[in-house]
C-alpha cells in the first residue's frame, strides 16, 4: 500500500535556523507554513527532490514540545506516500490504531505504530517535479536490536510485502538488518538495522537513544556540487569515495551531519549506487 518515502519531519526549536543547510547546500525551496494542531506545532515546509522536509516547531504544549524538550532537534517522523490513503486508514482502524487525521495526512504516534521509536506521517501520493539538487528521498532508518520483530510489526500494520525485502550486512559500517522495499524495482523503503560494532557513530547513537529513528537517505545526480558546497561552508559531512577515484569525480556516498541539517543526518548516494546493497548490485552504473 505504500509506494515511496516522500518526506521526513524534523522536530526543532527554530525552524528558520534549521532549514538553512537544506536551502544553502541542497537547494531546497521554502513551500509555506501552517500548523498541525494535534501535534501542538507550527510546520515549516521545504520542497526538495520529489518530496518534502517538514520542520515541526513547538507551539504550546503537545507531542512535539515534549519530544524537543527530551531530545532537542531530531528526526521526529518518517513520511511515506500511498495512492490509497483512505483504504490504509481503514486498515489502521481495523488494527486498533487511531492516528491523528489532520490536513489530509495521518500522523501515527508510537502508540499507533506499536513500535517504540517509530512515528510515521502518511500522505496521499502525488507526482511532484524535482526541486533543488536532490533527486528523491528513498529511505528512513530505524535502529533496533530486534530487527525481525520490528519488521514483522510493520508488515502487520502497513501491509508491506516481505517478498520485496532484502537483507543488508555492512562490515565496513558495522550493522545488519532488513530493507523493507515497498516495491520490487524501486528503492523506497524503511530500513531496520542493528549496530554490530562498538564505538561507531551509529552504535553510540543507539546506546544513547535506544530504538529510534536515526537518519534518512536520498539519491542525487549532483554529488560533486553538494560536496563542494559543504566543504566551502565548513559544515560537518563525511565522504565515501573509493580509493583511487579522482577528486573531480563524484563520490559514491556523502553523509551530511545532523548539525548541518538542523538535527537530522542525511545520507546521499549517487544514481544507481543504492542498488549495491539493495539486492541488485548489477544495476550500479560505473563512474566515467
Amino acid at each position: 500500500m505504500l509506494t515511496r518515502i516522500d518526506r521526513v519531519q524534523i522536530a526543532v526549536h527554530d525552524a528558520a535556523a534549521a532549514s538553512r543547510g537544506w536551502i544553502d547546500i541542497l537547494g531546497a525551496e521554502p513551500a509555506g507554513q501552517d500548523r498541525v494542531d494535534g501535534l501542538g506545532a507550527k510546520r515549516h515546509r521545504l520542497r526538495i527532490g520529489t518530496g518534502w522536509i517538514e520542520f515541526l516547531e513547538p507551539d504550546g504544549t503537545g507531542p512535539v514540545a515534549q519530544a524537543v524538550g527530551r531530545r532537542g532537534a531530531h528526526l521526529y517522523a518518517a513520511g511515506a506516500a500511498t495512492p490509497e490513503l483512505d483504504r490504509l486508514a481503514a486498515r489502521l482502524r481495523a488494527k486498533k490504531a487511531a492516528p491523528l487525521a489532520e490536513g489530509g495526512q495521518l500522523h501515527l504516534s508510537e502508540a499507533d505504530t506499536g513500535i517504540k521509536g517509530l512515528r510515521l506521517v502518511l500522505s496521499e501520493d502525488a507526482a511532484l517535479p524535482v526541486v533543488g539538487d536532490v533527486d528523491f528521498l528513498y529511505e528512513a532508518t530505524i535502529l533496533s536490536d530486534d530487527t525481525q520483530g520490528v519488521t514483522r510489526q510493520m508488515n502487520e500494520l502497513l501491509g508491506l510485502d516481505e517478498s520485496n525485502y532484502t537483507e543488508i550486512v555492512s562490515e565496513l559500517f558495522g550493522y545488519r538488518g532488513t530493507l523493507t522495499l515497498f516495491e520490487k524495482n524501486k528503492l523506497d523503503r524503511l530500513e531496520v538495522i542493528a549496530p554490530t560494532v562498538e564505538g561507531t557513530t551509529m552504535e553510540r547513537y543507539f546506546r544513547r537513544f535506544g530504538q529510534s529513528l536515526y537518519m534518512a537517505f536520498a539519491e542525487t545526480s549532483k554529488m560533486s556540487l553538494i560536496e563542494d558546497r559543504a566543504r566551502a561552508k565548513g559544515v560537518g559531512f563525511t565522504v565515501d569515495r573509493p580509493e583511487g577515484r579522482a577528486a573531480h569525480l563524484p563520490a559514491d556516498q556523502i553523509w551530511l551531519h545532523p548539525g548541518t541539517l538542523g538535527g537530522m543526518m542525511l545520507g546521499l548516494s549517487r544514481p544507481s549506487m543504492a542498488w549495491f546493497w539493495s539486492g541488485h548490485p548489477e544495476r550500479v552504473e560505473a563512474v566515467a
